[in-house]
């Protein structure tokens, strides 16, 4: 491919994906969501207990297919995934990768395992799944025991405050117990908008699925961001309930600029969307196995550049028109030529 084919590639895609632009300065000093080769990547799914086998089926299913997935698709191990399974045990063949029960000690004790091994930097995701309940701050994820209350369960995460966060709430009525959740410098994700949307989402289902085989990666960069899983799925969702021919019963927001209001579509509500571009669910250096020493560098200076693209556009109300573009196409005529540099080194 040629640089000025590249070049194009690279400037469609960057203006194609799709992302929001924020109305406040991305703070850079903060460094949010800055992945560096070093940065390790945490997974913590919780899952709630249910009654009907159908349900059980559904939420097993939905588990063990996210712990697949992240394993296989983007290198998490033992060490880097948390499982606390309903009462911490399953009559399933994958019983064995549960970590303890989804009740409330389990839940302290396993978060305060973790944060005793993270390092600053490092990124945490959590997936909650089960069932929700109540309204505000009464708002609840039903586990084994009492439940958990929205307010409880963010004094809990409180130990992570020199790390990366994002909590992806598939419960129902997760609104409520969501909002609660929201910090500066933190990525929520809530399949439902309200407490009366009570009816178990399906969000789960096309969530995972943006995840496996990357299939959620719009800007076709082979990485999966949040804003890019969020927004497959929530699509999906719109699609399954058109297919069924019912009126939709949930509708997911997003939250990550700290003001527990969450925008049901980033890419036109600009409040939103701007932390959850640049966190993504893999590491910087994933998939590089085999890459030498030369490449390895090339293919980190593009995803670095491809951050610097995404936050710049997050700012675009910050600059003057012409301020802007001159600064983006210096951005993807740099990113273009490494990555021509790099497909030129690996195709050797």
């Amino acid at each position: 491919m040629t640089i000025k084919a590249q070049i194009f590639t690279v400037l469609s895609l960057g203006l194609l994906a799709g992302a929001a632009a924020a109305q406040s300065t991305l703070d850079e000093g903060a460094a949010y969501f800055l992945d560096t080769p070093e940065t390790n990547k945490y997974a913590v799914i919780i899952t709630g207990p249910t009654v009907g086998q159908s349900n059980i089926d559904q939420f097993r299913g939905w588990t063990f297919r996210l712990h697949d997935v992240l394993a296989r698709d983007y290198g998490y191990s033992s060490d880097s995934i948390t499982l606390l399974y309903d009462r911490g045990e399953s009559n399933s063949s994958s019983a064995s990768l549960i970590d303890g029960a989804a009740d409330r000690e389990g839940i302290e004790m396993a978060l305060t395992e973790l944060a005793a091994r993270v390092e600053p930097g490092d990124q945490i995701t959590l997936y909650l799944i089960g069932h929700g309940s109540g309204a505000e701050d009464e708002a609840k994820f039903n586990i084994v025991g009492p439940d958990l209350t929205g307010p409880q369960f963010a004094e809990i995460l409180d130990q992570f405050e020199r790390q990366d966060m994002v909590i992806i709430n598939t419960t129902s009525a997760s609104y409520g117990f969501s909002t609660a959740l929201s910090s500066e410098g933190r990525v929520v994700i809530s399949a439902t908008r309200s407490p009366s949307e009570k009816y178990d989402p399906v969000f789960s289902r096309y969530f995972i699925e943006a995840l496996e085989e990357r299939r959620g990666d719009r800007d076709k960069n082979n990485r999966v961001s949040m804003l890019e899983a969020f927004q497959y799925a929530k699509a999906s969702v719109e699609q399954w309930y058109e297919e069924q021919g019912r009126l939709a019963s949930e509708h997911a927001g997003l939250d990550d600029n700290g003001d527990a209001l969450f925008s049901l579509d980033p890419a036109i509500d600009e409040a939103d969307g701007r932390l959850a571009e640049i966190a993504f669910i893999d590491r910087l250096s994933d998939d590089s196995a085999g890459l030498s020493a030369d490449a390895m560098a090339l293919k980190l200076r593009m995803q670095e550049l491809e951050r610097s693209v995404f936050i710049l556009r997050s700012r675009k109300a910050d600059y003057l028109e012409a301020d802007y573009w001159q600064e983006m196409e210096a951005l993807l005529l740099e990113l273009a030529r490494t990555t021509g540099q790099f497909n030129e080194l690996v195709n050797e």
